[in-house]
């Protein structure tokens, strides 16, 4: 390299380094917090007495759980959908309007329902960093076990042996619905999955608590969007273009394998309804949070309404089941169980309040955020 050219890198050098200066300074200094305008002009309001909030507090978004989808707000008619058979004026028609929430996919199965129990039986539930909640729930494992004897004792007569022996133990049946569960052990349920996310969850805030959805989510939720609906489909017809029954139920007199399963099916067989939610009708009836009452609809209030008494022990069931006849999967028939009884054919499926902004169902995928 001659003298010459030398010379002329050396200038252009000399022309580059304050820009190259420059450029670390921008990038250094914001960390320091001297270009950070906004947090500069807080802090210094703040020390003249001024109300600005507290600083550096962690944009929240609400994840959506695993198998669990959105259900936006909306105003629906509840009530009835078709004739009141059997003429109960339980079912009044009603406006109302529900709040976003995330409900299950899928009624809760017997190995979702194994995993709360193992996790009672081990005594695994301090695991993790809870936020705000300090204590685990109080779980008591041999009163959280489903009745398997409701398969020989719900019926009058019946060879339920074995199902009560396999149902619920054997791998054979992991992905069907569980049963044999109380409106108690369902609830009990929920809270262990409420402090089980908040638990081993990396978020400095907690989120809501899972709980049984009330009548009127379930009922929102079944109806799949549609603003009449007398199944979960649609309706008013039981079977598809195809011939083939939508739902898992009772299509005859001593008939309970047309559609394809004597007993209960998996939890995903069936078509969804429009919220991409499974067996909203048959297979199993499902708890609700509502107390049971034939006048509920006209004592509770018209936005977010729940009968929630304590002191009725009748909690409703909704949705119909395998071996309920057609009638009792519409969504809008009303039926229920006292809370301490268990039957082969009562499961359930939880829910989650959305609290983010009203109508926009701003949230994270179901793609959970790496632990």
């Amino acid at each position: 390299m001659n003298e010459k050219t030398s010379f002329m890198y050396r200038k252009i050098n000399v022309r580059l380094l304050p820009i190259t200066l420059g450029l670390a300074l921008v990038t250094l200094l914001p960390s320091c917090g001297l270009f950070n305008k906004k947090g500069s002009a807080s802090e210094k309001m703040n020390r003249r007495g001024e109300v600005t909030g507290v600083p550096k507090r962690t944009n929240w978004q609400q994840n959506l759980p695993y198998d669990m989808v959105p259900v936006k707000a909306g105003t629906f008619w509840m009530g009835q959908a078709d004739e009141d058979i059997a003429y109960t004026q339980s079912v009044l028609n009603k406006q109302i309007t529900i709040s976003e929430f995330f409900i299950d996919k899928y009624e809760v199965s017997n190995n979702k329902y194994r995993q709360f129990l193992e996790s009672v039986k081990s005594g695994t539930l301090e695991t993790g960093t809870p936020t705000t909640l300090k204590d685990p729930p109080q779980l008591n494992y041999d009163e959280l076990k489903p009745d398997t004897t409701v398969w020989s004792t719900s019926f009058a007569y019946h060879y339920g042996d074995p199902l009560m022996e396999f149902y619920f133990d054997h791998p054979a049946f992991d992905n069907y619905p569980v049963v044999g569960v109380t409106w108690d052990q369902a609830k009990k349920y929920c809270e262990w999955r409420t402090y089980h996310q908040r638990a081993n969850d990396d978020s400095d805030f907690d989120g809501p608590a899972f709980q049984l959805p009330s009548e009127a989510e379930w009922e929102y939720a079944a109806k799949g969007g549609k603003e009449v609906a007398k199944y979960p489909w649609g309706g008013p017809y039981l079977k598809n273009k195809r011939g083939c029954l939508m739902a898992n139920f009772k299509p005859g007199r001593g008939n309970y394998i047309d559609d394809g399963f004597a007993y209960t099916a998996p939890v995903d067989v069936f078509a969804p309804n429009g919220y991409g939610l499974y067996n909203m009708s048959g297979n199993v009836a499902e708890w609700v949070l509502d107390a049971y009452a034939t006048t509920s609809s006209s004592i509770t209030w018209d936005l977010n309404p729940v009968y929630d008494v304590p002191s009725e022990p009748r909690k409703i069931v909704r949705g119909g089941s395998w071996k309920d006849i057609a009638h009792y999967l519409e969504t809008s028939t009303r039926a229920y169980e006292y809370e301490d009884v268990a039957q082969a054919h009562i499961g359930f499926r939880t829910k989650m309040t959305f609290i983010g902004r009203s109508g926009s169902m701003d949230v994270k995928s179901s793609s959970r955020r790496r632990r």
